[in-house]
C-alpha cells in the first residue's frame, strides 16, 4: 500500500522536473526508473555534483533558463520547493491545469514504508535527527530525508527503507495533495516566510496543517499543546488520526508531559509508559524538552524499548549550525547557531543559556518583528554585534534593551569585537534571525566562517 491512496498522477509519459537540487535530481532518477521520459530544467546553474549525476543517468537537462516549449508539454511536473507560486512559469502551468507536485508527493506513490513526518517553524531539524537516531539505534531500517539528508525520491528508487523520518517544510506541503503521513508532527507555528503567504498568518497555518490531510484513524497526530497557533487551528483542520499532544505546562492523559518532579512522561495507548529526568536529556532548554517529547512519542508509537530510548535521548549530539558548541576560549563559550534564520529560533537560542550573552545577529531581514526578543535581550544580552546589510532595524529594535550595539565589517571582524566584549563565563552566540544571502551563499557558509574566525582567536 503506497502512501498515496490511489495513483492520482500519470504513471508514464513526460515528466518535467523544475529545479536540479537534491530533491529535483532524486525525483528525476526515480522517474527514469519508473519509465518516464524525464527532462530537468533549472533557471540557475546546476551544481557540478548534480550535473554529473544527471549525465551518468543519461537524463536530459538544461540550466540557466526554462525552455517553455520543453516544459509545457509535460504530463506531470515536480517542482523545487524554492520556486514561488508567483513565478510566471508556475502561474502559466497552473492556468493550464498541469499536475505540479513536490518530490515528497511524487516519491510517496512508490513506497509502502512507514512515514514519520515532522514540520514546524522551529526545531524541525533537531527533532528529525533525534527521531532518526532513536529509530536507527534501536535497529530499525530507517531513512532520513525531506529538508535534510539524501533525497527521499532517490532513496525510494535506489536504497529503499522500511520507514523514513521526513523533515517537511511548508513549501513542500504546499505541493502535497494526496500524500498521507503515518505519523504527522507539528512542533509549533510562529510567523516565518510570510512573504510566500500573502503576509497572512492564517495562510501559513493552513499550509502547516496540510501535514494531517488524508490521515486515517490508524495514524497519529503529534502536536504541542502549549503552542497557541497550533491549538487555535485544531478545529479548523480536523483529522481522524489519534491525537498525541505534548506539553511542558500541563499533564495529559495520552501524549507527553513534564510532571512536578521534572520528569518527562510519554504515554501512548497500548504501549509501555516511558519516563526520564529532563536533566538527563542531552539537549537542554525548554524547547528541547518539546523536541524530545515529539521524538519520544514517535519512538513509542514504533514500540521502541525504554532502555534504548533513554540511551539515545541521553547521548544525542545536535547537528552542525544549530546551537553547536565551537570552542571555549579564555572561559568564553562560542556557539554557532547560524541555522537560526528567524526571530523565533533566536528566542529559543537565548532561552537556552543562563550566562551573559554577546549576540551576533543580522543579514537579510525578512520583515522580522523583534518584539518577542526584547525581554530576553534585556535580561541576558550584554552586547549585540550586527552582521550583514539590514542592521538599521536591529538598532531600532534593541537600542533601549542592551548597552552596546555595533556594526561589523565581516564575520571575522564581528568575532574579534565579540572576543573583546565577552568576559570569562560569558557566551558569544551567532544567532542571526535573518537569511544569509547578503554576505554568504547560505547559512552553512555563514556558520563555517564564524567557526573559522573563532579558531583564529
Amino acid at each position: 500500500m503506497s502512501n498515496i491512496a490511489h495513483n492520482y498522477y500519470p504513471q508514464a509519459g513526460r515528466l518535467v522536473i523544475l529545479g536540479a537540487g537534491e530533491s529535483g535530481v532524486g525525483a528525476a532518477i526515480l522517474g527514469k526508473d519508473k519509465g518516464f521520459d524525464v527532462f530537468v530544467s533549472d533557471m540557475g546553474q546546476i551544481a557540478d555534483t548534480y550535473k554529473k549525476q544527471l549525465e551518468q543517468e543519461q537524463i536530459a537537462f538544461e540550466e540557466g533558463k526554462h525552455s517553455v516549449e520543453l516544459i509545457l508539454n509535460a504530463d506531470l511536473l515536480v517542482k523545487s520547493p524554492g520556486i514561488p507560486e508567483k513565478a510566471p512559469l508556475i502561474k502559466e502551468l497552473r492556468s493550464l491545469g498541469k499536475p505540479l507536485i513536490s518530490e515528497i508527493e511524487f516519491a510517496a506513490q512508490y513506497t509502502d514504508a512507514k512515514l514519520y513526518c515532522i514540520t514546524g517553524s522551529n526545531g524541525k531539524t533537531t527533532t528529525t535527527m533525534l527521531t532518526y537516531t532513536l529509530l536507527k539505534n534501536a535497529g530499525l531500517d530507517v531513512g532520513l530525508a525531506g529538508n535534510i539528508g539524501n533525497s527521499f525520491a532517490l532513496q525510494v528508487a535506489r536504497e529503499p527503507h522500511a520507514c523514513y523520518v521526513l523533515e517537511i517544510s511548508s513549501f513542500m506541503l504546499d505541493d502535497m495533495y494526496h500524500f498521507r503521513a503515518d505519523v504527522a508532527v507539528i512542533l509549533n507555528i510562529t510567523p516565518d516566510h510570510l512573504d510566500r503567504y500573502e503576509y497572512k498568518m492564517e495562510n501559513y497555518v493552513a499550509s502547516k496543517f496540510r501535514m494531517v490531510q488524508n490521515q486515517r484513524d490508524t495514524d497519529y497526530f503529534i502536536y504541542c499543546l502549549d503552542d497557541p497557533e497550533t491549538v487555535a487551528a485544531l478545529d479548523k483542520h480536523p483529522t481522524k488520526a489519534m491525537h498525541l499532544p505534548f506539553s511542558a505546562e500541563q499533564e495529559v492523559e495520552q501524549g507527553a508531559f513534564v510532571d512536578a518532579h521534572n520528569k518527562l512522561n510519554i504515554i501512548v495507548p497500548h504501549r509501555e509508559a516511558f519516563t526520564m529526568n529532563i536533566e538527563e536529556l542531552s539537549l537542554q532548554g525548554k524547547h528541547n524538552v518539546y523536541n524530545n517529547s515529539a521524538a519520544g512519542l514517535i519512538a513509542k508509537v514504533q514500540e521502541l524499548r525504554n532502555q534504548s530510548m533513554k540511551e539515545s535521548m541521553g547521548s544525542f549530539v545536535n547537528i552542525e549550525h544549530r546551537l553547536e558548541h565551537v570552542a571555549c576560549i579564555g572561559g568564553v563559550n562560542y556557539i554557532n547557531d547560524s541555522k537560526a534564520t528567524n526571530v523565533n529560533s533566536v528566542w529559543y537560542a537565548l532561552e537556552s543559556f543562563s550566562t551573559e550573552i554577546v549576540l551576533i545577529m543580522g543579514g537579510v531581514d525578512k520583515g522580522n518583528d523583534y518584539d518577542m526578543l526584547k525581554d530576553l535581550v534585556q535580561a541576558k544580552v550584554k552586547a549585540i554585534i550586527c552582521i550583514g546589510k539590514d542592521t538599521g532595524r536591529i538598532h531600532e529594535a534593541f537600542e533601549d534593551d542592551t548597552e552596546v550595539i555595533v556594526n561589523s565589517a565581516s564575520m571575522s571582524d564581528a568575532v574579534q569585537i565579540a572576543s573583546h566584549l565577552a568576559k570569562k563565563g560569558d557566551t558569544v552566540l551567532l544567532s542571526p534571525a535573518c537569511a544569509s544571502f547578503d554576505w554568504f551563499k547560505n547559512y552553512e557558509e555563514r556558520g563555517d566562517k564564524f567557526k573559522e574566525a573563532v579558531m583564529t582567536l
